[in-house]
C-alpha cells in the first residue's frame, strides 16, 4: 500500500502483480460505487446501490415499528407473551445491527437512507401525528422497552 490511497484499503492479488483496490472507506464519502452488509454489493451498480438504499431505508421504518408496536393481546399469558417479547427484541436487534453494520460503510447515502428510514419509522408509528386517543400517562406504549446504549 502507498501512502496515497485516499482512504481506501487496498491489497495484493493472488500474483503481487498490481493492487487490487477494495471498496472499503474510513472517512464518509458520496459514491454508489460501494459495498454494504455483503461482499461486492451493491458494487458499481447503480440499480443494485438504489435497492441497497431502499433495503436501509426500510430496515430502519420496520426497527421502528417494532420499537412502537403493541402486538401482544391483552389477557395473553406471561409465558407466551414472554417468549413473544424476546423474539420481537431478538429481531429488533438484529435488524438495528443490520442498519449499523450498512452505516460501517461509511457511504453518506446510506446515512441518510438509514436517518431517513427510521425518522419516518418514527413519525409513523412513535408520534402522535397519526395516533386517536390520547396516551395515558404511565400507559405502556409498546411491548418491547426503549433501545438504549
Amino acid at each position: 500500500m502507498n501512502g496515497h490511497d485516499h482512504g481506501m484499503s487496498g491489497g495484493m492479488d493472488g500474483g503481487g502483480s498490481h493492487q487490487k483496490m477494495m471498496l472499503t472507506h474510513m472517512t464518509f464519502f458520496w459514491g454508489k460505487n460501494s459495498e454494504i452488509l455483503f461482499s461486492g454489493w451493491p458494487g458499481t451498480r447503480g440499480g443494485m446501490y438504489a435497492l441497497a438504499l431502499v433495503f436501509v431505508f426500510v430496515l430502519g421504518i420496520i426497527v421502528e415499528w417494532l420499537s412502537h408496536s403493541k402486538l401482544i393481546k391483552p389477557g395473553t399469558s406471561n409465558v407466551a407473551a414472554g417468549l413473544v417479547q424476546t423474539f420481537l427484541h431478538g429481531l429488533r436487534v438484529g435488524l438495528a445491527y443490520l442498519v449499523m453494520l450498512a452505516l460501517m460503510s461509511f457511504n453518506v447515502g446510506v446515512f441518510l437512507a438509514a436517518l431517513a428510514g427510521h425518522t419516518l419509522g418514527f413519525l409513523v408509528f412513535g408520534s402522535r401525528v397519526f395516533k386517536d386517543t390520547k396516551e395515558v400517562p404511565y400507559q405502556k406504549s409498546s411491548d418491547l422497552p426503549p433501545m438504549s446504549c
